[in-house]
């Protein structure tokens, strides 16, 4: 086995070690151990940050020379990793009135009386429909406050798995050595 190509296979499970841990993070709704904000808003729809799935589905991993290259091709990967603050824009309100509209138009009521029904699915609906209402209330130019949802980046594990994997592919070039070396 040439130099070359010893250093692409520790890089590459490397790259595909880091990516199933990752990947984990969503499952554990944690970076490792530590544990993801809670979101401040009731979502029907499932935990904040596997919705869609879109997020967990778009990253990826690649080799460039002696680095390994970890992306996202969500636009909102980077905030949600990072946390940061948005600006609140035109276009927002205006997604923010037409969630508030949908979730409110989700209500159910008594065919029989025409009142809004007493029930948890009706009174988590308008808990969401007034959340949106409030964040499509809020003037253009305020800021939001989106907290670190870390997912990727530096972690003990992350260097405990490659030193493994380094002396694991240590171990098996020295045997192969020992093997030419003996009659």
């Amino acid at each position: 086995m040439n130099l070359e190509q010893f250093h692409k296979n520790i890089l590459n499970d490397v790259k595909t070690e880091a990516m199933e841990e990752f990947d984990r993070n969503f499952e554990r709704k944690a970076f490792f151990e530590k544990t993801w904000p809670r979101n401040k808003l009731v979502n029907r729809k499932g935990s904040m940050m596997a919705r869609s799935n879109n997020l967990r589905r778009g990253f990826r991993a690649k080799i460039e020379g002696d680095k390994i290259v970890f992306s996202n091709s969500m636009p909102y990967a980077k905030i949600q990793n990072e946390g940061g603050e948005i600006v609140v824009t035109h276009r927002m309100k205006k997604y923010f009135w037409a969630m508030y509209y949908q979730t409110s138009g989700q209500i159910r009521v008594s065919s029989r009386t025409g009142r809004q029904l007493n029930n948890a699915s009706n009174q988590r609906l308008t808990i969401e429909a007034e959340q949106f209402k409030a964040l499509a209330l809020m003037p253009i130019g305020k800021k939001i406050k989106i907290p670190s949802r870390r997912v990727i980046g530096p972690h003990p594990k992350i260097k405990d798995s490659v030193e493994r994997i380094v002396n694991n592919h240590l171990s098996e070039l020295n045997e192969q050595i020992l093997n030419t070396l003996r009659p």
